[in-house]
């Protein structure tokens, strides 16, 4: 009976469906819908029994014998009694081992009893000793009938052994139940076209058709989101005779709240009366939570009034009915649109999710909420009290939430998968996996079966928190588990694939499910389109967006609003505007999503005063922004600096009467310790929690990193601290900020500590982690740098060629040649085999320590080994011996690296120039340059230097004049080194004895003009350059003062405006 209950449960949107009749159950008692006696070949399913263990039955005859034969059925009815109550008392083994006594005394229980033990064992999730016991009743020559197989179709389907439960249905007697058992399993696993395919077999063999069968399959396609599919089959079935119910309308009004279809959602609601259908509880619960889903808390609340003001409408119209004595058809049309409904559990479980009052509640007291639902005759039950924890994971207050599942046992409401599925995904998304195992243990130890739904939240966790490998790893696990992925899971995959960038991998996904003839949907489209456009794959998303066209799936407004997105990313605004004109002839209203898409473009322009002015004009065309609208608008006005215009902004959300939650506060002190306000970023903070908000992982990975930059390492550990005693877990970015502010500040224990309380937490050091924490250990000593990598790999870190590249660079960078050589050694002797990036290093670290002949050597070692030099190793190289003034080594250089076919780079050019240059040979540096120009390089700042000061030597100014020109043509800059040398020459120029008075004055001039120049842009004359102004302008025997004035002007400049230091330095003339 229970069993029929539950596959009628299933045609359901919700898990409490109203109660159905007694005699309706009484019909369907025995799991058939015909009841025929005996089935005409028992054989068939015992060919159909999967393999099962035999039973450890005695072939003692005496056990048999003590029990008299008149009283075999009192003693098998006992047994199956005491089974019966082991299994509703989930302790299954001592229900197993009874079984097996009953069969060793050689009892034999009735066909009816037997029928009633395959159904508490199915029930019971036991489907092999099902087959079990299927198996020991053929060998007791008891002939199954048709509730039997049923049962045995329903252990089938539950597994997602559907080709088994095909064959048996084909080959066994069978009736509407049998038919709509196996439909409802190709239903659950996503087949819903090939279930669909059944009604045709069904009409064949004269089997009935009933509103099960209809509502089964209208569940089936709302599960696939193919709801105008639904509606049209429900129409079709009911023109042909079968009777529509309340259950197939609320599961279609469910399916259209799922999507945030609510036009759709309230039409039905209204059809439904039109056709002489009331709508229940569970038709306003669906609605309400739809409304809540999409944050139309308005909406919702009139809902709520409507369901439970009908009772105070009735109580009314009964007044006037009773006392004036109208007719019933007036008293009807008094209470038209109100229902006399009570608001149920499910209700109140609603209302906790979407509810702003009961949101309120549960974070201040979730205790007292329980307290009040008792009292209002409303028992808290396990869905109820798991709603609650999931409220609290939502608001980040994962170790109450943890607490309340604790105390949910003792309120009698033992927790569910889903209670533990709430929190091992909250754990997860947080980063805690270990957390999250622990749960998983609990779950095991507590004997709470993991179905598809908790591991479908398991790899949705691991993919949300980066850790796409585990994700595979478990997804890949599933088959061993004996769970059969479904629609969902494969949705999960393609999203997790896509948001990894792996769209090779999730375009796999979507062929091995057209191969199962499971069409992917809107949602499908939508992860693989998202995925494209973040890949910049703009072409292959539009590809796709047709082929969605081309199979009858609209795309939706996110999926425009996705596009448009990557277009104006792009910068393509003609694509993005050509798509936005689509969205309007094809009916698609703008909504908060696209005014998002479009706030954001000119938020990362910069162009806040268009964004500002949009938003207005969408708002007084009855747009009504949400609260992400308005955080992006604030979040602009921050990053342009505006942060008056942010608060004024603050200030309209709060008088439109939008709360601000968590992410507003995040946004508010990022902008605030951005413009470093440190004080008034804490005063929010401070207030968030004074409103009962708690922050959440992104409200501390900000703080924490803003304080580190200050190098305010107290406050930091001071919120780490608070965050994990939260139950919260910064990301890696953050734990490797951390740790490296302690190392830089020569803090290594600490930093030590830190790395160990993490690993702890379930965070696994990184090649970021690596980097950051050995380069800021690179400002004391080489030891050091060791130790901690050595430390790193104690806490799990993998080195590989990557790893120890980044410690031989770090090494050599430090002039520790030696050490890293020693790091080389240690990478080999590991089988980690060295790269050209590795040798680079070693050249490198090399040829800054002028060891030019080592350098050599290693070059000629890479060449034994057969690791091919790059352009970068041959740069390394040129750059040692131009420094050494080893010029005709570097031509060798150069010349091999042209015959090993490795192009040269504007940075090759620039080394020789500069060498050439520093030598004086000027012919050579020209003609370098003319070459560098001719294969479409253009030199830096340092080789115009180069060149520049080459001629200024030999005072040939015409020459650089012709060079500056050159610079300013090329859009080079100059620096201040370029100032430095051109000044320099000048002033020298000017007190050479050999020229005229008049052009020495020339000279002194262009000086002069250069030092404003050079003073406007920024830049500070170095010391050489000074003491050449000072020989050049100081009027003889005052020299020195001269020279300690502008000494003194130097040290003082920073502290100084430009034009200050300026006007100090004519004063000097």
């Amino acid at each position: 009976m229970a069993l029929f209950k539950q596959l009628k449960k299933l045609t359901f949107f919700s898990p409490h469906p109203p109660p159905i009749s007694y005699l309706l159950l009484i019909r369907f008692s025995t799991f058939s819908s015909n009841q025929p006696s005996w089935p005409s070949n028992p054989q068939t399913c015992r060919n159909l029994t999967p393999h099962v263990s035999s039973l450890p039955i005695s072939s003692d005859n005496n056990l048999q014998q003590k029990i008299a034969p008149s009283e075999t059925g009192l003693y098998a009815t006992l047994f199956c009694t005491i089974i019966e109550a082991y299994l509703a008392c989930t302790r299954f083994s001592e229900a197993i081992e009874a079984f097996f006594s009953m069969r060793n005394h050689g009892l034999t229980p009735n066909l009816y009893s037997w029928n009633r033990l395959l159904y508490k064992f199915n029930i019971s999730g036991l489907v092999p000793q099902v087959w079990t016991v299927h198996s020991e009743m053929l060998s007791c020559r008891i002939v199954p009938n048709v509730c039997t197989y049923n049962i045995l179709l329903h252990s089938l389907c539950k597994v997602g052994r559907l080709r088994m439960a095909l064959s048996l249905l084909r080959t066994a007697e069978s009736d509407t139940v049998s038919y709509n058992t196996i439909i409802w399993g190709f239903c659950k696993e996503g087949f819903t076209e090939q279930a669909l395919g059944l009604l045709s077999e069904m009409i064949k063999k004269d089997v009935l058709i009933d509103s099960f069968t209809c509502n089964i399959l209208v569940k089936g396609f709302c599960q696939i989101g193919l709801f105008r599919d639904a509606e049209s089959l429900m129409g079709k079935l009911v023109n042909e005779g079968i009777n529509q119910d309340i259950i197939g309308l609320n599961t279609l009004i469910d399916g259209y709240c799922k999507v945030g279809d609510m036009k759709a959602a309230l039409k039905l609601k209204e059809n439904m009366r039109r056709e002489g259908f009331r709508p229940d509880t569970v038709t306003y619960n669906t609605l309400i939570s739809g409304f809540y889903r999409i944050r139309e808390i308005d909406e919702a609340d009139k809902l709520l009034d409507e369901m439970t003001l009908g009772l105070k409408t009735n109580a009314n119209s009964f007044e006037i009915h009773t006392s004036q004595c109208q007719d019933e058809n007036a008293v009807e049309d008094n209470v038209t649109g109100c229902s006399d409904l009570e608001p149920d559990i499910i209700t109140h479980t609603i209302l906790i999710s979407g509810s702003e009052y009961y949101k309120q509640q549960v974070l201040e007291d979730p205790h007292s909420l329980c307290e009040e639902m008792l009292k209002s005759g409303c028992l808290p039950d396990v869905v109820f009290c798991s709603s609650i924890v999931n409220g609290l994971c939502k608001s980040g207050r994962l170790t109450e939430g943890r607490l309340f599942l604790r105390e949910m046992e003792r309120r009698g409401a033992a927790p569910n998968h889903f209670s533990y599925s709430s929190l091992i995904d909250s754990f997860a998304k947080t980063g805690n996996i270990i957390d999250a195992h622990i749960l998983q243990g609990e779950m095991v130890v507590r004997g709470i079966a993991f179905d598809l739904v908790v591991y479908n939240n398991l790899i949705h966790g691991l993919f949300k928190v980066g850790k796409v490998d585990e994700a595979e790893d478990l997804f890949c696990a599933l088959p061993m588990l004996q769970v059969v992925p479904n629609y969902i899971t494969y949705s999960i995959l393609i999203n997790g694939r896509s948001k990894a960038g792996d769209m090779m991998g999730a375009v796999s996904v979507v062929q091995v499910m057209e191969r199962k003839h499971l069409r992917p949907n809107v949602i499908i489209y939508s992860s693989l389109i998202n995925g494209y456009t973040k890949q910049g794959m703009l072409d292959a998303a539009v590809d796709y967006m047709q082929r969605m066209k081309d199979q009858n799936v609209s795309p939706n407004v996110f999926i425009f609003g996705t596009l448009i997105d990557g277009y104006l990313k792009a910068g393509k605004q003609e694509d993005a505007i050509a798509l936005y004109d689509e969205m309007g002839w094809r009916g698609l209203e703008v909504n908060k999503f696209i005014l998002d898409v479009f706030v954001n473009n000119y938020k990362r322009g910069g162009r806040m005063q268009e964004a500002e002015v949009l938003f207005k004009e969408w708002t007084q065309s009855g747009l009504s922004p949400d609260r992400i609208n308005y955080t992006s608008l604030i979040d602009g006005f921050f990053k342009v600096g505006k942060e008056s215009d942010a608060f004024e902004t603050a200030k309209e959300m709060a008088q439109n009467k939008i709360d601000f939650d968590v992410v507003v506060y995040n946004v508010f002190i990022n902008g605030l310790l951005k413009l470093g306000k440190f004080d008034e970023a804490q005063s929010m903070y401070t207030g968030m929690r004074e409103m009962g908000m708690f922050p959440d992982c992104a409200t501390y990975n900000i703080m924490i990193n803003e304080y580190c930059k200050d190098g305010n390492l107290e406050n930091a550990l001071k919120l780490w601290n608070e965050m994990r005693s939260c139950g919260l877990f910064p990301k890696s970015l953050t734990c490797n900020t951390l740790v490296g502010e302690f190392c830089k500040a020569g803090k290594m224990h600490k930093a030590i500590d830190l790395l160990n309380e993490m690993v702890v937490a379930g965070f696994h050091p990184n090649l970021v982690t690596h980097k950051v924490v050995l380069d800021a250990c690179s400002k004391m000593n080489g030891d050091s740098i060791f130790e901690m990598h050595e430390k790193l790999i104690v806490m799990g870190f993998k080195p590989d060629q990557m790893v120890y590249n980044t410690l031989i660079a770090i090494l050599c960078r430090r002039g520790m040649t030696r050490k890293a050589n020693h790091a080389l050694k240690d990478m080999i002797r590991r089988g980690i085999s060295a790269n050209t990036v590795t040798y680079n290093a070693l050249i490198n670290g090399y040829c800054k320590s002028s060891h030019l002949k080592k350098a050599a050597a290693l070059y000629s070692q890479m060449l034994a080994e057969g690791i091919s030099p790059n352009v970068i190793t041959y740069n390394t190289l040129l750059s040692g011996f131009s420094t050494a003034g080893l010029m005709q080594e570097a031509d060798k250089i150069f010349d091999e690296m042209k015959k090993r076919g490795v192009i040269p780079d504007a940075t090759t050019y620039d080394i020789l120039i500069t060498g050439y240059g520093n030598m004086g040979n000027k012919k050579k540096s020209i003609k370098l340059y003319y070459d560098m120009i001719s294969e479409g390089f253009i030199p830096s700042t340092g080789t115009f230097n180069a060149l520049i000061s080459d001629f200024v030597k030999v005072g040939k100014m015409v020459q650089v004049r012709e060079l500056i020109k050159e610079m300013q043509t090329k859009g080079v800059s100059p620096n201040s080194s370029t100032y430095d040398i051109l000044i320099s020459g000048c002033c020298k120029l000017s007190h050479n004895a050999k020229i005229k008075k008049r052009q020495s004055a020339l000279y002194q001039a262009e000086a002069r003009s250069l030092l404003a120049e050079m003073m406007e842009k920024g830049f500070t004359p170095c010391s050489s350059t000074l003491y050449c102004i000072a020989n050049a302008f100081a009027v003889p025997g005052r020299k020195a003062d001269i020279q300690m004035l502008l000494d003194k002007l130097y040290e003082r400049k920073k502290g100084k405006t430009i034009s200050t230091v300026y006007n100090e330095k004519r004063d000097f003339k």
